[in-house]
This record gives structure tokens, C-alpha cells and sequence, in this order.
């Protein structure tokens, strides 16, 4: 117990450490591959989200999804890359190998999807080489070229305010 705090609390001064060294680079790229990195304890709705995406001109082909959890049973099946904690090394590092294909793959959108700061989900989304990142406004600032003021639940909501801006900064 105690390991597992000091673990999130390292890894955690690691990733604020070197968010606070990042260039936020424009790029007026056309979107056509996205990447959405999920939060599985507050949200279930994966694929009402992905139809939205797709309803909005996104190809389904094209959309790549990784989901956390913050356990992950023995005999757990699942439909999409699933990482936790313990995939974290204390050196702030991720072991697993489909969470090292999702970050090297560079997505013209990278959807962070989550409205909690967890050590995994911001060490994630950092080390991701996406073009352009948007996600939840509750989340470090730095970490996200575009925020969006509203919390996980309302899924309409956010895709409705995220292809209403991409329209205007000419994304899509």
C-alpha cells in the first residue's frame, strides 16, 4: 500500500516535472487519425462515444483506443488495449507493450478522456506523440493543446463543443 503511494507520488513529480518543459507546437494538419485514451472508473460509455466520432466524418478505422483501469482481475477479458498502475515502472516508464504502440503512433487527435488526475493517464497522455490534444479542462493545463469545460458524463456535450471548434480551427 504504502509502495503503490510512493510509486503514483514519484511518477507523478516525474510527469509534472516534464510537462513543465513542453513546446506546444501548431499544426494545421486535417485530422484523420485519433487516438482516445479512456478512464474505465467514471466512464462506460466507449462506444456511444466512438459512433459520435464516427457521425461526425471520423473513419472507424482510424480510431485506436486504450482504456485504464485501476484493477484489472485475473481472468478480465476485454474488447481494447487495457492498462492499470502496475504497468508503470518507478522511473516513470510504461511496460506494457500495447501502451508503448498506442504512445508512438502519431495521431492527428489525441482524445484524453478522462476528467481525474491519475498518474498513469497524464504519464500516457504526455509521452504520446499526437499532433494535437484535447481533453477536460479539470486536468493540468499543460498537458492538453485544447480544453473543454465539462465533465465525463456528458459525452454529447463534449463531442458537440470539440467538432464545433475543430470546424473553426480549420481541423476538420
Amino acid at each position: 500500500m504504502f509502495l503503490n503511494y510512493f510509486k503514483d507520488f514519484s511518477t507523478k513529480k516525474i510527469v509534472k516535472n516534464s510537462l513543465s518543459n513542453v513546446k506546444h507546437l501548431a499544426s494545421d494538419k486535417v485530422i484523420t487519425t485519433v487516438g482516445i485514451i479512456f478512464d474505465e472508473s467514471y466512464f462506460y460509455e466507449k462506444e456511444a462515444l466512438v459512433q459520435e466520432l464516427i457521425q461526425n466524418g471520423i473513419v472507424e478505422n482510424e480510431i485506436k483506443i486504450l482504456v485504464y483501469k485501476d484493477k484489472i482481475k485475473k481472468n478480465e477479458t476485454f474488447d481494447y488495449p487495457v492498462f492499470s498502475n502496475k504497468d508503470l515502472s518507478w522511473r516513470g516508464t510504461v511496460d506494457k507493450k500495447e501502451v508503448k504502440e498506442f504512445v508512438k503512433q502519431p495521431f492527428d487527435l489525441l482524445i484524453n478522456y478522462y476528467d481525474t488526475e491519475k498518474v498513469a493517464l497524464l504519464l500516457v497522455s504526455h509521452l504520446s506523440k499526437a499532433s494535437f490534444k484535447v481533453g477536460f479542462s479539470a486536468v493540468d493545463k499543460r498537458l492538453n493543446h485544447f480544453m473543454i469545460n465539462t465533465n465525463a458524463e456528458n459525452y454529447k456535450v463534449f463531442t458537440d463543443e470539440l467538432f464545433k471548434y475543430l470546424k473553426i480551427l480549420n481541423k476538420i
